[in-house]
């Protein structure tokens, strides 16, 4: 369960730190006015709490895993929120960084 959790948090913090970025942008690069602006840093917020929650104690390697996560969710947000096209290269390295989430978070260790 702690793995299904771990990945359960990832993605909130995901969605939270890629959307914060994405309403700051909005706010202030397309013009939407301030109110985007703040509720992409209160986002931005929540992303560092969520991490918190990780069973991992080791800020350093949550931190270095989530770095992959947030690789892959960008590309991903970039899709269904702005219709941007990955090729083949972009996936390639997403899948890449996922496997290194996957190392970093979840192989054994003594």
């Amino acid at each position: 369960m702690s793995v299904l959790r771990s990945v359960g948090l990832f993605v909130v913090a995901a969605v939270a730190e890629i959307g914060g970025a994405w309403l700051v942008w909005q706010g202030w690069r397309e013009q939407r006015g301030a109110l985007w602006i703040v509720g992409g840093v209160l986002a931005l917020g929540a992303y560092g709490f969520a991490a918190t929650f990780q069973p991992s104690p080791d800020f350093g390697r949550i931190l270095a895993a989530y770095g992959g996560v947030f690789v892959a969710g960008s590309l991903a947000w970039g899709v269904v929120v702005d219709g941007f096209r990955p090729d083949r290269w972009d996936i390639a390295g997403a899948l890449i960084c996922l496997a290194g989430v996957a190392v970093i978070m979840y192989a054994p260790r003594g």
